[in-house]
């Protein structure tokens, strides 16, 4: 774990903001569903590129969503069956809520497990894309507006104003080029096992998969504040 010099105060109240795939969950979920159609490789490449900011995410999402036309509502629950959280992630969680953190899921995935992931984990507002259904079955489009990196950031500012919380107390945590914008709109910003350019970005870089580890270089923190 590599760290630059920024802290927060912890004895405040403060928020923390974390993208949820490949982050508070160990999937990208966009991924999974499309193996429920034997497309998992042609999206999963779409993915990775658009994580390394090779390509327009919000383009890149409804090119991945148009290929899901069909699936129904009730294959999904085989991918959270149980939901894959990565290890830490809810240690990491308790850690912060016990300090009267505020948690925000910003992901560019989907309500649909974004919502599971929060009841489980005790956050306290999601903020994810909406696929749009019909008779049970996705119809391969994604409503509007589209949480994008822009939307990202805007969410950590909106919760700040709404909570009365310093800028300057906040954290937002991702892994992917999706997250850059939130993570420089944070005053600390934790690159969690991932691409190279949000890796060079980062206040925190973790690179290894357990999200616990961050609660010694908080307590660290804590002990200075």
């Amino acid at each position: 774990m590599s760290a630059k010099h920024r802290k927060v105060n912890f004895n405040q109240p403060g928020l923390a903001v974390f993208d949820m795939d490949s982050t508070l969950i160990g999937i990208e979920c966009i991924d999974e569903i499309a193996e429920l159609v034997g497309r998992k490789a042609e999206v999963s490449a779409i993915t990775e590129a658009a994580m390394r900011g090779e390509l327009d995410f919000a383009a890149s999402l409804k090119q991945r969503v148009a290929a899901l036309a069909g699936i129904e509502e009730r294959q999904f629950n085989q991918l959270f069956d149980p939901i894959p959280f990565t290890p830490g992630a809810a240690q990491l969680c308790a850690w912060l809520r016990a300090r009267n953190w505020r948690l925000v899921i910003a992901s560019g995935g989907f309500t649909w497990f974004a919502q599971q992931v929060a009841d489980v984990l005790k956050i306290d507002h999601i903020v994810a894309n909406q696929l749009e259904w019909q008779g049970g079955r996705l119809t391969g489009n994604v409503i509007e507006p589209i949480v994008d990196a822009s939307a990202k950031a805007q969410t950590l500012t909106k919760f700040c104003r709404e909570y009365g919380i310093s800028p300057n107390n906040t954290i937002a945590v991702g892994d992917g080029a999706n997250d850059l914008e939130m993570m420089a709109a944070a005053h600390l910003s934790v690159a969690f096992c991932a691409k190279p350019k949000v890796q060079e970005a980062a206040t925190i870089c973790l690179n290894e998969p357990d999200l616990s580890l961050l609660i010694e270089q908080f307590e660290r923190m804590e002990c200075h504040g």
